[in-house]
Parts: structure tokens; sequence; C-alpha cells
């Protein structure tokens, strides 16, 4: 009999609603993840703000000079309208409200859980590890809309090379170690020095090809990045 898993899934915003809300893959994903959680598993679902977010945090940098602080709640508020999307599609099968805090006790016996940003100061990505330190997971995969973490800016650098494995160091020294509104990174670096502290890996991975999440699911290999 197949061990029951439990994954936790940082959905990024540029797959949810890129500039619209992309129907055609939630459909899918919908569908994937009910297959998933048929069979006993547990899925829990962290939602980034994508289009959305970056289209009210653009608009408001028009108007005035906003704090750091008020950007993240943008930001926020944004994963917040994506996450409820997202469980509102699974219907019944999801947890009833949206987890917006992620060190919570969470008490449920549903097997989908989905959840958004919480405090300013980071991104989604780092809600994602606290709900993976939550449910007592080891790996966080972040779902984005790339193939691999490179050791520079592929789109500026055509000599930049993937990597399919780095640790934590090797990973921070490529992005930096501050966190900024709006910043276009694989994953987050504050997100990046907590799962380094908890001992969480992270998985890299383009969440576009949905071949790929079909094989995460089946507990497969597939093509990405490892960071430990």
């Amino acid at each position: 009999m197949a061990k029951k898993r439990t994954i936790v899934l940082s959905l990024g915003g540029s797959i949810i609603a890129p500039d619209a809300v992309h129907v055609e893959f939630l459909k899918k994903f919908r569908g994937l993840i009910l297959d998933f959680v048929k069979k006993g598993n547990r899925a829990i679902i962290v939602c980034g703000g994508g289009g959305t977010n970056r289209t009210y945090n653009h608009a408001v940098l028009k108007i005035t000079r906003p704090s750091h602080a008020d950007l993240d709640w943008l930001g926020i508020a944004a994963t917040k309208l994506n996450a409820e999307l997202v469980r509102v599609m699974f219907g019944p099968a999801a947890f009833e409200k949206v987890i917006d805090n992620p060190t919570g006790k969470i008490a449920t016996a549903k097997k989908i859980i989905v959840a958004s940003g919480w405090k300013p100061g980071w991104s989604s990505d780092y809600d994602a590890v606290l709900m993976a330190v939550n449910f007592k997971s080891r790996e966080v995969i972040n779902l984005t809309n790339i193939d691999h973490v490179h050791n520079k800016d592929p789109n500026k650098f055509r000599d930049a090379v993937k990597l399919e494995t780095l640790t934590w160091d090797q990973y921070l020294a490529i992005v930096g170690k501050k966190w900024q509104p709006r910043m276009s990174v694989p994953f987050d670096p504050t997100a990046s020095k907590l799962a380094k502290s908890k001992k969480i890996s992270v998985r890299i991975v383009n969440g576009t090809k949905l071949q790929n999440i079909k094989k995460l699911l089946a507990d497969k290999k597939v093509i990405g990045t490892l960071i430990k």
C-alpha cells in the first residue's frame, strides 16, 4: 500500500493570474489535485499574487511613494484574492477558509488546504515554508514559470548556466539576501533563509507545464532545480 503523502505547493501568482486569470490551467490543476487527494494524500497550496499584485503595485507607485510595507500589504491582498479563487474552485474538498496565518493550528480532516500571504517583509514563499514546518513536511515544491535556477539572469546573459542542485548558501549568493516588494526571483531570499534554518529543501519546477505537476504528484522525477 502506497504511503500517504502531504505536499506543500507554493503556487506562483504568475501561473494563477499572469495578467488575467489563467482559467484553462486552473481547470487542469484542479483535476490533478482532486485525483491526488482521492488517494488519501493531502495538498497544501500557498498562492502568490501574480499579475494582480503587479497591477496594483504599479498603479500606486504612479500616485504616491508608499512604504515597502504598504506595497507588501497590497501584494498580500492579491494573494488572498487568488487563494479564495483556488479554495472556491475545489468546493467541499477544501478547508472552508483561506489560511492567512501559517503558524496557527489548523484542525481539519480536509485534504486540500489553501493559504495566502500573511505579513509584510516577505513573499508567499515564506508562508509556504512556514506551512511546511506546521505540517512537518521536509520539502516545498515551488511551482513557477521557469524550468531551472541559473547562475545568473538568463534573460540578460546568454552564457547563464542552468543548475539542477545547489545549496542554500549558493542560491543566496546568486539572488541576494534581502527581500524587496515585486522582487522577481525563483524563491524569495527571506523564505530561503528560513528554509535553510529549518532544513527544508525547495524544488523549483515549471508549473505551467502540467506534465511536471502530474509527475510530482506521482512522486516521479521531474525537471527542475533542488535547493537544500
